[in-house]
């Protein structure tokens, strides 16, 4: 028997707090709901922390739970560009009619014009996983994207990185991997893993054209937000609008201490991260 196949609904609930310019929603505060159009006997939910209808300005965050057997396909994909993480499970992803296998960590960029599929494996406890969507927007589309990665392809980084200059930059500072950018293809959206050491910040900064959405993947750390840090763990979201200061940082120190791990980006993609690292931003 074939997969169900569940479609995001036309237009998600919106959250019961608003995001305003910025807000971290914990994991906590998710509130799931059925995908709609999914089918009698369907189990595949979905909650949406980032979107439009609760105050983003470019970008919607998906945080899909796929059970065991079942498919999920973001509404109207191909007509706009996909992101997605893996956040525990395994099954497969799909960008037109290239699939691969996913487990946690795994990564994959649909571009406009290639839907988005994700299934979980029949026999596992199903997938979940966080997709941000965005609109083109005339923007230039890659003329040979990478399409499936992980969060831990290092091939290209940014190290050192200082910060924007309105907060003090920490001496320890994180490495970045870019995961998808201009640079293998992505057009609009950008998918990058910032990986804190014990000790070590990802310095405050902001992007002036930029909503920015991203999430704890792994441990328990720090994110700027404003004017302060906040203590957060894995799942919890970070959603900040164009101008305001955000930021990542493990202050934890000790033999205990373990790795603090954060994904997502800025939607649009900020160029002066590339300069930064010393590459150019044109999308390939």
């Amino acid at each position: 028997m074939p997969p169900s196949t569940a479609s995001a609904p036309a237009s998600a609930p919106t959250p019961a707090t608003a995001l305003g310019d910025a807000r971290i929603i914990t994991a906590a505060e998710f509130e799931f709901h059925p995908v709609a159009d999914a089918g009698a006997g369907a189990r595949t939910t979905v909650a949406t922390p980032v979107s439009p209808a609760a105050g983003a300005t470019h970008v919607t965050l998906h945080v899909v739970r796929i059970a065991a057997g079942e498919s999920y396909s973001p509404e109207h994909s191909a007509a706009e560009e996909n992101t997605v993480v893996v956040f525990s499970g395994t099954g497969t992803a799909a960008v037109g009619e290239l699939e691969s296998p996913v487990e946690r960590g795994s990564a994959a960029y649909a571009p406009t014009g290639r839907a988005l599929t994700l299934t979980a494996d029949g026999d596992s406890r199903g997938l979940t996983a966080y997709v941000w969507r965005t609109p083109l927007a005339d923007a230039l589309v890659g003329s040979d994207p990478v399409l499936h990665s992980s969060l831990w392809d290092d091939t290209t980084q940014l190290r050192g990185f200082g910060g924007t200059g309105q907060v003090d930059a920490a001496e320890r500072r994180a490495t970045m991997n870019f995961v998808f950018w201009p640079g293998n293809g992505s057009s609009r959206l950008c998918l990058h893993c910032g990986i804190q050491q014990p000790g070590e910040t990802f310095n405050v900064h902001l992007h002036p054209d930029s909503d920015e959405a991203f999430i704890a993947f792994e441990g328990v750390g720090q994110m700027y937000l404003r004017d302060r840090w906040i203590d957060v763990s894995a799942g919890d979201v970070l959603y900040a609008s164009p101008g305001v200061l955000h930021g990542a940082r493990n202050p934890h120190t000790g033999p205990t201490a373990r790795r603090f791990v954060t994904c997502g980006g800025p939607s649009p993609f900020d160029p002066a991260l590339y300069s930064a690292a010393g590459y150019s931003s044109q999308v390939r």
